[in-house]
């Protein structure tokens, strides 16, 4: 799809005032009270649900102005990439918790999050797509790439590696607290504080460069399982802007389901080595072997289907270990319980 320069211009300036538009109704700068409010469970479902209805207007307007095969990459991309956010939301979740960030100042951590991740996705889809254009046998390496991420994915499920990683401790964190002192505790949403003379860091700063470290690693596996089902870079850059600019509401939102859905590592599994074998189908199809190929359709439906299994899946786990542990409460002697 040709993409004039003043459309990725628009696009982009659109999603700069959206995100912009949020910051200030969140933070309210005109406020005299000091600092944000807390972000309540209803402001983020009204923002979840608008960034949803955002991304799903684009989609048909994409598909209007760029056709069917157009919009159905898009929203097949989308729905990969918001199915992958919910993976950076669990991470963000153990570095949220691990850095103790105050709870009226997490929705600033996860909007600087959110712009490092577009802005790192943003230069590798560049290189990407310039990768793609001068060798197409990098779908085989992004292929096998993305078929050991999905056995990596539950490999660290299964040996429960997920819930033991200290996200905080990476070795970038680590540089910056060897050269530079710390601050105990938090001063507001402030990431460097003078005290006796002495500039210190905070633990602000910390946690945003712990978020954006992970940011970077998170990328590395995203795009090339989004190019697995489009090469159009105006396509990828918006399915995964759309799939990342309402990640802090879904943060809030999903806080405490985190340990409910319990099947999510292995349906982004599924989903990870579904597209690793469409790519390697598609090389080996531009090399000349006769194979089929995995239309953008069947992709689509794929892709739906595996998350929306993983999900009720994930819920009726939940529920049947509910009812399992308040009958086996009701089952204790009475001098037993606390």
């Amino acid at each position: 799809m040709n993409v004039p320069l003043w459309v990725w211009a628009v696009t982009i300036g659109a999603m700069v005032a959206v995100l912009a538009l949020d910051l200030v109704i969140v933070d309210r700068p005109w406020s005299k009270t000091k600092g944000p409010s807390e972000f309540g469970m209803r402001q983020a479902a009204w923002w979840a649900v608008f960034y949803i209805a955002l991304a799903v207007v684009f989609g048909f307007g994409l598909m209007y102005f760029g056709g069917t095969t157009a919009g159905a990459e898009y929203f097949a991309g989308f729905v990969t990439e918001k199915s992958l956010s919910i993976d950076n939301l669990f991470v963000f979740y153990l570095l949220i918790s691990a850095f103790a960030v105050p709870h009226r100042y997490q929705h600033e951590v996860l909007l600087v999050g959110i712009v490092i991740a577009i802005v790192m996705r943003g230069v590798f889809i560049v290189l990407g797509a310039q990768v793609i254009n001068a060798w197409s046998e990098v779908f085989y390496l992004f292929g096998a790439f993305l078929i050991w991420t999905a056995y990596k994915i539950v490999r660290d499920h299964v040996k429960g590696d997920e819930d033991e990683k200290d996200f905080s401790q990476n070795a970038v964190v680590r540089f910056i607290k060897r050269f530079w002192p710390v601050t105990e505790d938090y001063h507001g949403a402030k990431m460097t504080v003078k005290l006796d003379g002495i500039r210190y860091i905070t633990p602000m700063l910390l946690v945003i460069v712990a978020i954006g470290v992970i940011d970077l690693v998170f990328a590395v596996d995203s795009i090339p399982a989004i190019f697995g089902l489009t090469q159009d870079a105006y396509i990828v850059f918006t399915a995964n802007a759309f799939a990342l600019m309402g990640l802090r509401q879904l943060y809030f939102l999903l806080a405490g389901l985190m340990d409910r859905l319990a099947y999510i590592s292995w349906g982004l599994s599924a989903i990870m080595l579904f597209i690793g074998a469409k790519m390697i189908l598609h090389a080996l199809h531009e090399n000349g072997v006769a194979v089929p190929e995995v239309g953008i359709g069947l992709s689509l439906t794929v892709i739906l289907g595996v998350m929306g299994i993983t999900v009720a899946g994930s819920l009726v786990k939940s529920g049947i270990d509910k009812r399992r542990a308040e009958e086996l409460e009701r089952s204790r002697p009475a001098s037993d319980r606390s």
